[in-house]
């Protein structure tokens, strides 16, 4: 998937606009590197499009333990939203990310995460909610 390709899907899922959707991926992925060790977000970001890992690259090689709804404060106050909106945003990137990267790196990735995170990242995937013949 590449860079347009993933921010499309966070649009689409989160019901928000294209600039939008890029400032809550953004946002949502430094956040995720504060809470996952550096190296599982250097996994992360291996499977990313290059212009989506930087976020993770910088992550420190310690994670940061911090609860779902520190997560959603965060991601809003870097993206410059509303709690509601980084809440709908932050499930809409972890589920793309979990349709984007590996069973394996999500699995790692989640195995560093909370439950609450799991039921988060669990949401519809797309081909799911599409209407039958639909195109996106």
């Amino acid at each position: 998937m590449d860079h347009n390709q993933f921010i499309d899907e966070v649009a689409e899922r989160a019901d928000v606009g294209r600039e939008q959707a890029e400032a809550l991926t953004r946002a949502t992925l430094w956040t995720l590197g504060e809470r996952i060790t550096g190296g599982e977000a250097r996994h992360i970001a291996a499977q990313l499009p290059a212009e989506l890992q930087t976020p993770l690259v910088a992550a420190e090689e310690e994670a940061e333990g911090f609860s779902l709804d520190e997560f959603i404060r965060r991601t809003a106050e870097r993206a410059g939203v509303d709690r509601g909106t980084a809440d709908i945003g932050v499930a809409a990137v972890l589920a793309t990310l979990r349709d984007t990267i590996s069973g394996d790196v999500v699995s790692h990735m989640m195995s560093q995460l909370p439950l609450e995170f799991r039921e988060v990242a669990a949401g519809p995937r797309l081909r799911d909610v599409r209407p039958a013949g639909g195109d996106r």
